[in-house]
C-alpha cells in the first residue's frame, strides 16, 4: 500500500528502452553538478508524503505561486498537480549574472494507494505549500453472524 512515483519514461514493469537510458546518461551527467539541479526542464516540485492514522498527507512546495495557478486532479487512481510558475518582468536596468530560480509548467502523478477515498481528498495552500490530506476508507466492522447447520 505505498504510493510510487508515476514516471511517463517508465512501463509498469520498470523496464526503459535502451535510447531513453542512453540518452538520460549524456543529458544529465556531462552536466556540471548545479546546472543538472538547477535545470529548467526537470524543475517540479518537491514533495512530502507521509501516512496518519487515518489519511495520507501529501505536502509539496510550490513557492511564488497562488492557488489559481495550481491545478489538482484525480483520474482513474491517479493523482496529478499541475501548475505554472510565471516568470517576473525583467527590469531593463539590471544585468543579470546567473539565475537559478525555475519558472515554467510543472506536473507531478502520483498512484493513490488501495484503500483511500479519492472522492473526499482536501487540499489546501498556505505559504508556498500545497496540502493534500486524501482519507482512507473506513471499513464498518460487521458482527459475526451464527449460521445454522442443515441437516439431511
Amino acid at each position: 500500500m505505498s504510493i510510487i512515483r508515476w514516471r511517463p519514461a517508465v512501463s509498469n514493469t520498470g523496464i526503459t528502452k535502451f535510447g531513453d537510458v542512453f540518452d538520460r546518461f549524456f543529458e544529465n551527467s556531462l552536466l556540471p553538478q548545479w546546472e543538472n539541479e538547477f535545470s529548467l526542464r526537470n524543475w517540479a516540485p518537491s514533495v512530502d508524503i507521509y501516512e496518519e492514522e487515518t489519511e495520507i498527507v501529501l505536502k509539496a512546495e510550490v513557492p511564488g505561486l497562488s492557488k489559481e495557478d495550481i491545478t489538482v486532479e484525480v483520474n482513474e487512481g491517479l493523482l496529478t498537480i499541475k501548475g505554472e510558475k510565471k516568470e517576473e518582468k525583467e527590469e531593463k536596468e539590471k544585468t543579470y549574472y546567473r539565475t537559478e530560480r525555475r519558472y515554467g509548467s510543472f506536473q507531478r502523478s502520483f498512484y493513490l494507494p488501495e484503500g483511500v477515498n479519492a472522492e473526499e481528498i482536501k487540499a489546501g495552500y498556505k505559504k508556498g505549500v500545497l496540502e493534500l490530506r486524501i482519507p482512507r476508507v473506513v471499513e464498518e466492522k460487521k458482527e459475526a453472524r451464527k449460521i445454522e447447520v442443515a441437516t439431511d
